[in-house]
């Protein structure tokens, strides 16, 4: 049984670690919001961020296996240079802000278990444990690193049951969507929906995705050259090709696998993080909850010590899967845009650049806790600029997707073109609905 346990675990790899990833520090925050202020109200959500998520995922995983090389590289090749700088004017900012909110709710969370050291320092000492572990540890153990640091989400399914919800009262709400009633009572309930949507499908999933099954397959296409100089070696006529085409196949059904299943845990862990904000918290009116911290902390007097350290120990575990994946994504996209060799298989000496952008990514985001703004503003900042590229990138995927020249046989089903475009259309709305919200709805 354990050793099927362990085969079935080795499956799974870049689409568990992206999903895990997505249930960062602010993205717990926002799903706190949501249960806190709406009870079980945004529950249903889930039933619908999962087919899209999981659909755009797989997307972005497809074009890194085939090209095997990341998105951006991927983009470049078939598009202006002009949208690529433009996405790139919008997305590092983006991700150093992402980065920035979670060391500091990383540090605000730290201290409120040990309130003798300041967050200012567990953020200090959480950056130099980040950094020391991307650039050193290799590759492959980089990634299993992740991938069993995933098993801390495993924290947020524990904490409901704590709280002794309704569970037939959990079940409507998530199978029937109350909008209307909602939006009557309170309009604001529709950007907490755009808050939920776009803190679910960020761009910088996109590009992580593609650029680990880049990595990944070229290791695969290493071996079979090897094989091709044995077999040319021995003087064995065989055609290698419908090999590697069975090959492919099934290096794409695997990571079919692994990314349903990475998205599913990350929706999993947004209904149970709405589940406990909105028992927890909304059943006993704690109805505003601004950053995760608070979260944690209103979570003590009202669902018990055990709730709240299982809460707050989830926030420093998801911490450690982010903020590697949102470092490590930026210096994808810096790195293909300016046409650096580098990744995460290459050591130090051999990627000085890539890593470079890594390691100044990083302070960059402990500067943000010297530059006074807050973890909410940064997250604010970080919604604006992801809801504007989402689309953007979205479509883009979907044309190269779709384009025989760029994947061969390996073009989307029609299943995947109709989630891809409902996507692209919510994505649009709830862009255009946050920089309404933002820049022209003003009292």
């Amino acid at each position: 049984m354990w050793r099927k346990v362990k085969r079935f675990f080795k499956i799974l790899g870049p689409g568990l670690v992206t999903g895990a990833s997505d249930d960062d520090p602010s993205g717990i925050a926002t799903y706190s919001q949501a249960g806190a202020k709406y009870g079980l109200a945004t529950l249903w959500t889930v039933i619908i961020t999962f087919p899209l998520m999981a659909a755009i995922q797989e997307m972005c995983a497809r074009i890194g296996l085939v090209t095997s090389a990341g998105l951006t590289t991927t983009l470049k090749k078939h598009y202006s240079k002009t949208v690529l700088y433009l996405m790139l004017v919008f997305s590092v900012p983006a991700i150093v802000l992402n980065i920035g909110a979670d060391i500091a709710s990383m540090g605000a969370v730290a201290n409120l278990l040990v309130p003798a050291i300041a967050p200012i320092w567990f953020s200090l000492l959480f950056t130099a444990i980040l950094m020391a572990m991307i650039i050193y540890l290799p590759y492959v153990r980089f990634v299993n690193v992740l991938k069993y640091l995933c098993l801390v989400l495993l924290l947020y399914i524990i904490v409901p049951f704590l709280t002794r919800p309704d569970w037939f009262k959990v079940l409507r709400s998530l199978i029937i969507p109350d909008i209307s009633a909602k939006v009557a009572s309170d309009p604001n309930f529709i950007a907490m929906l755009v808050a939920i949507l776009g803190t679910t499908i960020s761009p910088y999933l996109f590009f992580w995705q593609a650029a680990m099954e880049a990595e990944d397959v070229k290791a695969v296409k290493r071996q079979i050259m090897v094989n091709k100089r044995l077999i040319s070696n021995n003087g064995d006529d065989v055609d290698p090709k419908p090999r590697e085409k069975r090959l492919m196949g099934l290096i794409i059904q695997k990571m079919g696998i692994d990314v349903n299943i990475g998205m599913l845990l990350s929706n999993v862990i947004m209904f149970f993080i709405i589940l406990t904000a909105g028992t927890a918290l909304f059943g006993k009116g704690v109805r505003e909850i601004e950053t995760v911290e608070q979260a944690a902390k209103a979570l003590e007097p009202v669902a018990g010590d055990l709730s709240y350290l299982l809460f707050a120990t989830g926030v420093i575990g998801t911490g450690f899967i982010a903020i590697p994946v949102l470092s490590g994504c930026m210096s994808y996209i810096v790195s293909e845009s300016l046409g650096w060799k580098g990744s995460l298989d290459k050591k130090f000496h051999q990627a000085k650049g890539f890593y470079i952008v890594i390691i100044f990514s990083l302070l960059l985001g402990l500067g943000i806790n010297y530059l006074g703004i807050s973890p909410v503003q940064a997250l604010l900042y970080t919604a604006i600029l992801y809801g504007v590229t989402a689309p953007v990138v979205i479509a883009m995927v979907l044309h190269l997707a779709n384009n025989k020249k760029v994947m061969g046989e390996y073009t989307n089903s029609r299943l995947s073109n109709c989630l891809g475009v409902l996507t692209f259309l919510l994505m649009t709305v709830a862009a255009v609905f946050l920089i309404y919200l933002q820049f022209f709805d003003q009292p």
